[in-house]
C-alpha cells in the first residue's frame, strides 16, 4: 500500500465537501487526512486528501472524483516536487517544574508557545506529519491534555499551479 496526497480543485458551493467525502464513505475508502479551504479565487476551494491504498484503488478514487459535478481538477502530489504541512495545537499539563523541559522540546521542534496558565501550556507547531507525530510522542510523558491537528495541506514546488484552466 502506498500513501497518496491529492489536491482537488472544486467549485466553492454548499455541499461539495459532503459529496466528496460521501464518495469515500459509499465506496468504503478510508481518508487519512482531509483539509479544505478557499483559494485565491473565492469561487473555488481546494480539498487536500491523503489516502493509503493500493494503486488500483487509488485509480478508482481519482476516477470517481473526476465524475463529480463540481470537481474542476485533480492533482496528485509527488513527494519530491511538493511541500506538505500540517499544523497542530497541543495542550500540555505544564506545572512550573515541567516548563523548562517542555520549552526545550518546543525549541527543538520550532514550536511556539501561544498560551500559558498555571497548569497548562499550548504549543503551536507546523511541519510534516512525521514532525508533528514526533513532538506529540516526546511530549506525551508530560501529560498531553488535548491535541488538534489540521490535516495535511500541500502545494507544488516551483512554477506549477493548480488553477481553473478556464480562467
Amino acid at each position: 500500500m502506498a500513501r497518496h496526497t491529492l489536491s482537488v480543485l472544486v467549485n466553492n458551493h454548499m455541499g461539495v465537501l459532503s459529496r466528496v467525502s460521501g464518495l469515500f464513505s459509499r465506496r468504503g475508502y478510508s481518508i487519512d487526512s482531509l483539509s479544505v479551504g478557499t483559494t485565491e479565487n473565492s469561487k473555488l476551494s481546494r480539498i487536500t486528501i491523503v489516502v493509503e491504498c493500493e494503486e488500483d484503488v487509488f485509480d478508482q478514487i481519482k476516477n470517481q472524483l473526476s465524475k463529480l459535478m463540481d470537481v474542476i481538477k485533480i492533482y496528485e502530489f509527488d513527494e519530491d516536487t511538493s511541500v506538505r504541512r500540517e499544523m497542530a495545537l497541543i495542550k500540555i499539563d505544564a506545572k512550573s517544574e515541567k516548563r523548562t523541559s517542555i520549552l526545550e522540546i518546543a525549541n527543538i521542534f520550532r514550536a511556539h508557545v501561544i498560551d500559558v496558565t498555571n497548569n497548562s501550556m499550548i504549543l503551536e507547531l507546523t511541519g510534516d506529519q512525521t514532525k508533528v507525530s514526533a513532538i506529540i510522542s516526546m511530549l506525551s510523558e508530560y501529560g498531553i491534555k488535548e491535541v488538534i491537528r489540521t490535516g495535511v495541506t500541500a502545494i507544488a514546488r516551483g512554477d506549477s499551479e493548480l488553477k481553473n484552466i478556464n480562467e
